[in-house]
């Protein structure tokens, strides 16, 4: 890997180590894919005080479920789960139907909002910084993404420490440190989240075609 690697490497390294000494209490969200899987390593490899979540949603993958136990299994460390109000669930499904994200654009975005934005709210209350794993090279809607950033709407910074890095990084860096990943990125699934809101892309799609696919 060439020296562009090395240095958004050690500028990342950089950042988080200046998040644990300045920010704290910080919180790092992961998804428990592959760029997150990079930032899990680089936090629990240097002891950082910085504590890890991940958000349950109750429609994971059984695959990406079994990523915290590979998680304590190689670091030794618990990740902490937030999961959505059982009553909001209810509610909604009892409403809508269990599946009603299909229905319509104003119905996904409140099964994301019962099940990821409100348990989100609860992970971040109390901290001075999170920290998130999303890249430029992801989507276009991420072009401009910063390294820091104001996050008004939680009252915080909010840290982009892998921004600059290409996939091509990310796969290096998980190889060559043998840090375990979801199996299914090994599937044609680059972009993880839901089960029932996620699916395998084909060659030369998006990397994030596979995401809410029947809304476009």
């Amino acid at each position: 890997m060439n020296a562009h690697y090395e240095t958004v490497l050690a500028a990342t390294q950089a950042t988080l180590e200046r998040i644990a000494g300045e920010f704290t209490p910080a919180v790092f969200a992961t998804s428990l894919a592959a760029e997150d899987m990079v930032l899990t390593d680089l936090i629990l490899r240097s002891k950082l005080q910085i504590k890890i979540f991940t958000l349950d949603t109750g429609r994971l993958h059984m695959e990406t479920l079994g990523m915290l136990d590979r998680i304590h299994e190689t670091y030794g460390y618990e990740v902490a789960q937030y999961k959505p109000d059982p009553s909001a669930v209810d509610s909604y499904v009892s409403t809508h139907g269990l599946n009603a994200f299909y229905d319509s654009v104003a119905l996904r975005k409140e099964c994301c909002r019962i099940r990821k934005v409100e348990p989100l709210r609860r992970a971040l209350a109390g901290n001075k910084a999170w920290i998130t794993g999303q890249r430029r090279a992801q989507s276009t809607t991420r072009s401009e993404l910063a390294v820091q950033e104001d996050d008004a709407a939680h009252g915080m910074q909010k840290f982009n420490p892998l921004a600059d890095w290409s996939e091509d990084h990310v796969w290096h860096y998980l190889r060559s440190n043998k840090v375990p990943y979801n199996p299914l990125h090994d599937k044609a699934y680059p972009s993880i989240g839901c089960e029932p809101c996620t699916r395998a892309i084909e060659p030369g799609e998006d990397i994030r075609a596979g995401r809410w696919w029947w809304e476009s």
